[in-house]
């Protein structure tokens, strides 16, 4: 039932961006094959109607010629299994486009997601970027999946809230595990998901990648602050999630800067926290950074690569 209502969905966002590339205010981003965007643990497409999980992101890309989808899958669950959801919406993208392959990009878990997805249709797929993806575990998850009791209370606690945000966010009937999802994040998750899907995954423990692996490209970016707007409320929450990681471990408040390394690394040190590349609370940001910028960047060089 559930990809009948996103066949219909898609369809109905397909006329909206065509709509919008014909009044572009440029092409500035504006690839070859149409960008599919990957949602991150406690993820969401809409929420309420009016919260997009994406915050003015999609929009400005297709104000600059880019074609763009944004999904929905588990906010809580093992990454293979979000990564099967994904694939189910990129097939359909794919079939209602008519295009012969997409553009991957995955925030936090959705990196992830997208890798999966890779794997899984090579040939249909041109390129996978990761914004902020804990390709190799994040400290937070290793916390509670070995936290004994403290760990049992906060599966419990990620639980009642995955359900409640996935229910506000039209996801009702997707399953929800916050214990899959995090032991998929944890440290021995990620090398195990790692160990089945290599591509693109540095050999070294802060290097870079191979930069295309079956034909698809795989880039990657990452930043470096916690705190980055006195007026962002979301901030507080990363500065103390930031203290699972080691001192002096450089990080986003809940990914490691050498963990979001995949393939090419674009920049690993931007000045913002995992939060911040969502675009959220609604666009608060550090000054000078705007993540509307990069990933408009990061699709003008998808289209100057023929992608």
């Amino acid at each position: 039932m559930r990809i009948i209502r996103l066949t219909a969905f898609l369809a109905m966002g397909l006329g909206s961006i065509i709509a919008a590339n014909a009044h572009a205010a440029s092409t500035y981003a504006q690839t070859k094959y149409p960008v599919v965007l990957a949602h991150g643990m406690f993820g969401w497409d809409t929420m309420l109607g009016s919260v997009d999980y994406w915050y003015g992101i999609p929009g400005d890309l297709r104000d600059n010629g880019g074609t763009v989808y944004t999904t929905q899958v588990s906010g809580l669950e093992s990454s293979e299994a979000r990564g099967e959801q994904l694939l189910l919406q990129v097939k359909q993208v794919l079939a209602i486009t008519g295009k012969s392959r997409v553009n991957l990009i995955g925030h936090s878990h959705g990196g992830h997601s997208v890798r999966y997805v890779a794997a899984a249709i090579p040939n249909q797929v041109a390129s996978v970027t990761g914004m902020a993806s804990p390709v190799k575990g994040a400290p937070l998850a290793d916390l509670i999946v070995n936290g004994d009791k403290a760990g049992e209370v906060g599966t419990q606690v990620l639980q009642g809230l995955g359900s409640i945000l996935n229910f506000i966010a039209g996801g009702k009937d997707l399953p929800v595990s916050a214990n899959k999802s995090l032991v998929s994040l944890s440290s021995a998750g990620s090398a195990a998901f790692n160990a089945k899907y290599p591509q693109g995954v540095p050999k070294t423990a802060c290097g870079e990648g191979a930069y295309q692996v079956n034909g698809v490209k795989y880039f990657s970016f990452g930043g470096t602050s916690q705190v980055t707007n006195v007026l962002d409320i979301l901030d507080i929450p990363m500065k103390l999630t930031s203290l699972a990681f080691a001192k002096g471990e450089k990080n986003d408040g809940m990914v490691g800067k050498c963990s979001a390394h995949l393939g090419k690394v674009i920049r690993d040190d931007y000045d913002m926290n995992h939060i911040d590349f969502m675009n959220h609370v609604f666009g608060l940001r550090a000054m000078g950074t705007d993540p509307k910028t990069i990933y408009r960047g990061q699709l003008n060089r998808l289209k100057n690569s023929g992608l």
